[in-house]
């Protein structure tokens, strides 16, 4: 998601360049919980879900503090709500695996 050039050039090189950080250390996470070991997968998810939960508050307060419009925000916020889904649905299905394997 390309959020710096929406932020106020003020702004950019602080929270907008923490913002972007954060969108890439979820995505290389993500691909590292994906191609991880069974027993590793949802330490990683979990971390994700911990990225995703700062993410969320960084663009909230970047739209708190008028940085990026409303739109912009609605917009990213229904995405990561989307994401959330994701991670939450990825992390109780391997949660129920495992529960299958150890009464199994």
């Amino acid at each position: 998601m390309n959020i710096t050039p929406h932020i106020p050039r003020s702004a950019r090189y602080t929270i907008g360049a923490r913002i972007e950080n954060k969108f890439l250390d979820l995505l290389e996470l993500s691909y590292i919980a994906y191609f991880s070991e069974k027993d590793k997968k949802i330490e990683k998810i979990l971390e994700c879900i911990s990225i995703l939960d700062t993410l969320k508050f960084l663009i909230h307060v970047s739209w708190e503090a008028k940085f990026i419009s409303h739109k912009h925000y609605e917009d990213l916020a229904v995405n990561l709500e989307n994401v959330g889904k994701m991670f939450g649905g990825w992390k109780r299905n391997l949660e129920t695996l495992e529960k299958k394997n150890r009464t199994g």
